[in-house]
């Protein structure tokens, strides 16, 4: 089953939903704020995704603005980004597509579109 994690007041998200609405395709909804994915889970959504790190931070969120980590993250182990990952769920970019062989961090269509035609 495909499953998305966002946040309701995300407008991206709410163009995601309404995408994959609009296109019939099934998916589990996760609320990425009150269920964030753990470090286990990130850890293993970050191979699958086979996408650089920092792909999975929210770089235009007021947490990572307030955190300054741009600046920080270029200094911090992997060991430490996973745990700032999993310690705040609006750190991570969203939507987060998890389909059965591939992961995408933020919304864009045609690679949507291409992972759950995959299924």
């Amino acid at each position: 089953m495909t499953r998305v994690y966002c946040y309701d007041k995300c407008t991206t998200c709410k163009k995601a939903l309404a995408w994959l609405d609009a296109n019939k395709i099934q998916y589990e909804k996760i609320d990425i704020k009150t269920d964030r994915p753990d470090e286990a889970t990130l850890r293993k959504l970050h191979k699958r995704s086979g996408l650089p790190l920092k792909k999975f931070f929210n770089t235009s969120g007021i947490l990572y603005r307030e955190q300054k980590l741009s600046e920080k993250l270029p200094t911090m182990t992997e060991d430490e980004q996973f745990k700032l990952l999993a310690s705040d769920g609006m750190l991570v970019k969203r939507p987060l597509l998890v389909c059965d062989d591939t992961v995408i961090p933020g919304f864009k269509e045609d690679a949507w579109r291409d992972a759950v035609r995959k299924k």
